[in-house]
C-alpha cells in the first residue's frame, strides 16, 4: 500500500459516506427526518414515515454509496481487497459520524451492505434475501440489521482464510471492524431489544398505510 493512496481513499470515502439521503428524501417532503419516528437518518425511518417506495429508494442509495467507494477503489489500486475495505470502513464511518451534520448520522447497514456487494455479490443479495425474510416473519428491522452484518463478516472471513496472496490479517482486523462499527452503531437498539421495547416495523403495514394517506390527500385535493 501506498500511504497517499490509502489517505485520498479515506477521505474521499469518508465525504461520500458523508451524503445524508434520508435527509435528502425528507425534504422533498419538506420534513425533517431527525425529527420523526425514531430520529435516525436511515432507511428504516424513512420506510417507516414516508412509506415503502421512499425507504427502497433510501436504502438503494445507501448501498450505492457504499458499493461505489469499494469498488472503484479496488479496481484502481489493483484489485486489492484491502483499498476495497479501507473504502468501505471510511463509508461507514462518513455515514454514522458525518462531519457535516455534527457526527449524527445513521446506523451504516445499507452502506455496509454495498461494501459487501462490491466484495461479493453473490453472497451479500443471498443474505439480503434472508434478512428480508426474517424482516417480514419478525418484523424487527435492526434483527434483520445483525443478521446481515453477522453471516457476511462470518463468511467473508472464512473465505479469506483460503484465498492466496492476500494479507489474511488485515482483512480480519478490518472485518472486524466493520462488525463491531456496526453493533456499536446499534447499541440503543440492542437494549430496546433485550428489555422488550423494540419497534416493530411491518412492511405490508407500512406500505398500506402510506397508499391510505395517498388516497385520502388525494380526495382532499379533490374536494378543494
Amino acid at each position: 500500500m501506498i500511504w497517499w493512496q490509502v489517505l485520498l481513499v479515506v477521505l474521499i470515502s469518508y465525504m461520500v459516506g458523508n451524503i445524508s439521503f434520508s435527509r435528502i428524501l425528507a425534504r422533498t417532503k419538506k420534513k425533517d427526518i431527525t425529527k420523526l419516528g425514531s430520529g435516525n437518518a436511515g432507511s428504516t425511518n424513512v420506510l417507516r414515515n414516508f412509506g415503502l417506495l421512499m425507504g427502497v429508494i433510501n436504502l438503494v442509495l445507501d448501498i450505492l454509496k457504499g458499493f461505489l467507494p469499494a469498488f472503484l477503489s479496488y479496481i484502481i489500486f489493483g484489485h486489492d481487497l484491502i483499498y476495497l475495505y479501507i473504502a468501505g470502513i471510511s463509508v461507514m464511518v462518513g455515514h454514522i459520524y458525518p462531519v457535516v451534520y455534527l457526527f449524527k448520522g445513521g446506523k451504516g447497514i445499507a452502506s455496509m451492505l454495498g461494501v459487501f456487494l462490491a466484495a461479493d455479490p453473490i453472497a451479500t443479495l443471498i443474505v439480503i434475501a434472508c434478512a428480508l425474510v426474517c424482516w417480514l416473519i419478525f418484523k424487527y428491522g435492526s434483527v434483520a440489521s445483525f443478521l446481515c452484518v453477522t453471516a457476511l463478516t462470518v463468511y467473508e472471513g472464512i473465505k479469506i482464510k483460503n484465498m492466496a496472496g492476500v494479507n489474511v490479517n488485515a482483512l480480519c482486523i478490518m472485518l472486524f471492524i466493520i462488525f463491531c462499527l456496526t453493533w456499536y452503531a446499534h447499541r440503543s437498539n440492542i437494549e430496546r431489544l433485550l428489555c422488550g421495547k423494540e419497534s416493530k416495523v411491518s412492511l405490508i403495514k407500512s406500505t398500506k398505510k402510506r397508499i391510505k394517506e395517498n388516497r385520502k390527500q388525494s380526495q382532499t385535493n379533490k374536494e378543494a
